[in-house]
């Protein structure tokens, strides 16, 4: 048995570098070491820094001082070679010093990277505009210029209604802003385009390969761009406004449109029909969710969105409309300035009793992934319960159905490939299909390799190694607390939920609870234990009203900076600026920044897609991980 589990966790190792390999072939993006200079309590100054992926499998790192009186002083006595992270002791901090990190290669020093000084306080605050009656909502990173550096585009939100409500919203708002609060451009997506978090769904990426991001996204008549063009016809209001009917502010009528912006100017590049339009209102029902159908605008607006590498090499943006019932997603390519329909997936229109409804048909939830799961170079759409080949042809359905949550990423390392965790919305007539509420795929079939809680309407559910004692990842979510990869129950499950992420020193995650506090899973009490908190100005839990106005979920997690543990990207609690909490704590593992890791990247672009979850990578990152450090 144990050669035949050595054997395992080898051809995973293989799988792990294949996947290096893969990306190694993709467009990737040009970042900068992203060093972090952090002050801490003693006088000492914690720094960190990417190892990227077209650094050298050898590469080391020396960490250099200087202020404004001396010269670049070398503070490592030998080149870094196990992890990415120093600290300064006090006593060696100049005044008014700087920092800076150089990559040793075969003996070697390359250039110094990017200068940069500690930071004032324990977290970087990125000042923004707010507008009345707005909050700070979701945000995505880009290369906007070109620098190597991340801006970050920023989804102001208004009065925003749930498709299942009627009421009028307020005007979507994209913002842009540098690391240094200076505002970009605005783009108002004006009166048409309702404000909730199933209609705008908005990608930065590098869509084109010159080394610039671009956002795409819905947009409408009266939209206006970071120039002050309008998209359309700006005078025209297509909004529905007799109250007390169900279509009281949705948008049913007039043109939609899909447009790529410039990332540094906001400017509208290009604009095409959205496809496929809404008509007819009342095709978009069918088995998934209560099973049920409208005309009055829930089901036809339900829009998610992703990036993929279609063609293994260039990447493409996808639009997607439908979840219930029909599904139907278009991949644009965004090259030298033109943009081209690559291809239309459908599932086809249905009507009850939905006898001839598509196998993929209501299969769709409020989140999506991206990856890779055949290993042939090219990335799939896995959406919630079936998936979408590269070429724009249905892979396979789970038969699952309608669920509110979904995780992709190879959690078990002893069987080769990735999972796919599915969890299932059983209400009203569905609960009469008896789905599984919960269970682990072999995403690159959708074979079930473990289910459970048959007809049980299971809301959310997380996968994450939080556990040490069991190999691969945890997962929870319904009945049964805790369980190991396999499904067998260990325990009491953490009642987060929502969110996962890298932060201490061990490659085990963490978990974000309520009021922005990042929590360590104590596998022996079965217990959650708080080890930061991003409340600043507050000891112990923030105030119910903070929980609630400012603290209720991150506007982003991903590896924006430093070594490849993940920061936090909040509000501040007046709501005026936006703060990113980094790890200070020290790491002796080495790990490739996660943001050239292309299934994770893909997925801090989808992160904004309706009910926000974490970003995982393509290979198994966990306390047996078998990546190269």
């Amino acid at each position: 048995m144990e050669g035949i589990m050595k054997a395992i966790r080898h051809l995973a190792l293989i799988f792990a570098l294949s996947a290096v390999s893969l990306n190694a072939e993709r467009q990737q993006e040009a970042l900068d070491r992203g060093l972090v200079a952090v002050p801490q309590a003693d006088g000492s100054i914690f720094l960190s820094w990417r190892w990227l992926g077209s650094d050298s499998e050898h590469a080391a790192f020396h960490v250099y001082q200087k202020d404004t009186e001396t010269d670049w002083m070398r503070m490592t006595e030998a080149p870094l070679k196990e992890a990415t992270c120093f600290r300064v002791a006090a006593d060696r901090v100049a005044k008014e010093a700087s920092f800076a990190v150089r990559a040793v290669v075969d003996g070697k020093e390359e250039a110094l990277s990017t200068t940069v000084p500690p930071w004032q306080k324990p977290y970087w605050e990125i000042p923004i505009q707010p507008l009345e009656d707005y909050r700070a909502g979701d945000a995505s990173v880009g290369d906007l210029d070109g620098d190597g550096q991340y801006e970050i585009v920023l989804h102001q939100t208004s009065r925003g209604r749930d498709n299942s409500h009627e009421g009028v919203t307020g005007r979507p708002v994209l913002d842009a802003y540098e690391m240094d609060g200076r505002h970009l451009w605005r783009i108002d997506l004006g009166m048409n385009i309702r404000e909730g978090e199933h209609y705008t769904q908005f990608m930065v990426y590098d869509l084109d390969g010159d080394g610039r991001a671009e956002i795409a996204c819905k947009t409408a008549d009266g939209t206006t761009d970071g120039q002050g063009t309008v998209i359309g016809d700006g005078e025209k209001d297509w909004r529905f406004l007799e109250e007390g009917d169900k279509r009281h502010g949705r948008i049913l009528e007039g043109p939609e449109y899909f447009t790529i912006f410039d990332g540094l100017t906001g400017a509208a590049l290009k604009t095409v029909d959205y496809l496929p339009s809404r008509d007819p209102i009342d095709g978009w029902g069918g088995r998934g969710g209560n099973g049920g159908n409208d005309s009055y605008g829930n089901r036809c607006d339900r829009f998610l969105a992703c990036v993929a590498y279609l063609d293994g090499k260039r990447p493409s943006v996808v639009m997607c409309r439908g979840v219930y019932g029909r599904i139907a997603m278009v991949a644009w390519d965004w090259r030298d300035g033109v943009l081209s329909q690559r291809w239309m997936f459908d599932s086809g229109i249905s009507y009850p009793p939905y006898e001839d409804a598509s196998l993929f048909s209501g299969m769709g939830g409020h989140s999506l992934s991206v990856g890779d799961i055949d290993r042939d170079g090219r990335d799939e759409i896995v959406y919630q319960a079936m998936v979408v080949d590269d070429d724009g042809k249905g892979l396979y359905s789970t038969g699952r159905r309608h669920g509110d949550s979904m995780h992709l990423s190879d959690f078990d390392p002893e069987r080769p490939g990735q999972e796919l965790f599915l969890i299932t919305e059983n209400e009203g007539r569905t609960v009469a299909f008896q789905t599984p509420g919960a269970g682990m795929h072999d995403a690159r079939n959708g074979e079930v390799l473990w289910a459970h809680s048959p007809g049980v309407d299971v809301r959310q559910g997380l996968v994450a190694d939080i556990d040490p004692r069991h190999p691969g990842a945890e997962a929870w979510g319904g009945p049964g607390g805790l369980r190991t990869v396999k499904g067998e129950p260990i325990g009491p499950a953490p009642r987060s939920i929502g969110f996962a992420l890298w932060w201490d020193g061990d490659r085990l995650r963490e978990l974000l609870g309520r009021g922005g506090r990042v929590m360590k899973w104590n596998w022996e009490d079965g217990e959650e234990e708080v080890i930061f908190t991003t409340s600043a100005e507050a000891t112990g839990s923030p105030s119910r009203r903070d929980r609630r106005r400012r603290f209720r979920r991150p506007n982003l997690i991903a590896d924006l900076l430093g070594d490849w543990r993940e920061e936090i990207l909040i509000p501040s609690p007046q709501g005026d600026a936006l703060r990113v909490f980094t790890t200070t704590i020290p790491s002796r593992h080495r790990v490739r920044t996660l943001m050239h890791d292309s299934q994770y990247r893909l997925g801090i672009a989808w992160q904004n897609v309706v009910y926000n979850k974490p970003a995982h990578p393509s290979f198994f990152l966990g306390e047996a991980s078998t990546v190269p450090e």
